[in-house]
């Protein structure tokens, strides 16, 4: 036999359970909703949760902030499956969740019937916070292209200044000297240098 639940991972109660129990259930601000959570954000009569074929449907009854479920606002009722995130408003986010329970088992009392307190200043549940969009894994930078451009344009650099040097010679005697001699010739033709 599955029971469900809701889990508040962030709101004014985080860690508080709110065991789901009957074939209509109301979530809202009013003390008298079955999912009583009293946060301005939530609209007195906010969502309806139905039993339908051994599962929860969720629809929301035209709150001001609205219903979300995985973060989709709902348009129209949902079945909700174990894991699922439902968020009321901006603020308040519920974990949707199933527990298999053992028939010899010590049952769970109805939230109706117990006076929950909210927890003290430290909870063991962390609040919940929604997985980044799209989260990529750190990249490592291969610094070896870097280098290479790096090289290149020292060696480039150098090379124009070796040219500016010989060049300045106003003889012109330096374009004479082996290197520089191939490229006098290709430059300024043959019988340059002697």
């Amino acid at each position: 036999m599955a029971q469900f639940q809701f889990i508040m991972r962030s709101g004014p109660t985080p860690g508080i359970t709110f065991p789901l129990e009957g074939d209509q259930l109301v979530i809202g601000r009013d003390s008298s909703n079955s999912v009583a959570i009293n946060d301005a954000e939530i609209s007195r009569k906010h969502s309806r949760l139905s039993f339908q074929g051994g599962k929860y449907v969720i629809e929301d009854l035209g709150s001001t902030n609205g219903t979300f479920v995985n973060g989709q606002r709902l348009a129209g009722p949902v079945v909700l499956k174990p894991g699922d995130v439902i968020s009321l408003g901006e603020q308040i986010v519920l974990m949707y969740d199933a527990i298999n329970q053992d028939p010899g088992a010590t049952v769970a009392v109805s939230r109706k019937a117990l006076k929950i307190e909210p927890p003290r200043a430290q909870t063991s549940a962390p609040a919940y916070t929604p997985p980044p969009a799209a989260a990529a894994p750190a990249k490592k930078t291969n610094m070896l292209p870097i280098f290479i451009i790096v090289g290149v344009l020292l060696f480039i650099c150098l090379c124009v200044a070796v040219f500016l040097v010989v060049d300045a010679d106003p003889t012109g005697a330096r374009w004479c000297i082996f290197p520089f001699s191939i490229i006098a010739q290709m430059l300024r033709g043959a019988g340059v240098c002697p």
